[in-house]
């Protein structure tokens, strides 16, 4: 963003959420589609936070608790995330392990340690215009990933369809499933929360 350049917020109007049109800034709602607009989403900072947090609680059962358990010719052995990925590891299946562990693991954590930083940097950074495009980035890229952590459990109810020999092997979800699917939704709903835009304006106001 050129440093020369208005916003629409300091030339006077203000974007829909929906349909992008600008209104001036008096107006309540949007003349073509009949939305409610704001200048900035309302307790953008406070909303993702919370859902932050909320992933955070979340993602410790989802990684400690068994995510699934295979039980075959009567033995039970449950397996956590993490355990199922050191399991294709050691059993050699390592592309799989790595897009696993990639996606389940790395993933997840990326994105909230993302959305806390950028929360932290929209109330209390000092940006300037060359930071402020890093992170604007940084948003974008955090947004784009999150659905691919639903990776694990697509694994999982594919597995579970699949194997279900009764008697012989039977494979059942965990709680962390459920766990983990309550993270990533988190997640997703922390990132669509964020108002970007408040970026933008701690650059602009240094």
């Amino acid at each position: 963003m050129n440093p020369s350049m208005k916003s629409a917020l300091e030339a006077g109007y203000q974007s829909c959420h929906i349909c992008e049109l600008l209104t001036p800034l008096q107006t309540s709602h949007c003349e073509r589609c009949g939305a409610k607009v704001h200048a900035r989403t309302p307790n953008s900072i406070q909303r993702t936070m919370a859902f932050s947090v909320t992933a955070t609680f979340f993602a410790i059962p989802a990684h400690l608790l068994p995510v699934m358990t295979t039980t075959t010719l009567g033995n039970s052995n449950p397996n956590t995330i993490l355990g199922g990925v050191l399991k294709l590891w050691s059993l050699g299946s390592l592309p799989i392990a790595l897009i696993i562990f990639l996606f389940s693991v790395v993933v997840p954590l990326f994105k909230l340690s993302a959305l806390f930083w950028l929360c932290w940097a929209a109330s209390y950074g000092r940006d300037n215009h060359e930071r402020a495009d890093r992170r604007v980035l940084l948003y974008r890229l955090t947004e784009m990933i999150g659905p691919w952590s639903m990776l694990d459990i697509f694994v999982v109810a594919v597995l579970v369809a699949l194997i279900q020999i009764t008697g012989v092997m039977v494979i059942t979800p965990g709680w962390a499933t459920i766990c983990f699917g309550l993270m990533v939704i988190s997640t997703m709903l922390a990132a669509e929360s964020f108002d970007p835009r408040l970026i933008w304006d701690k650059a602009k106001n240094r």
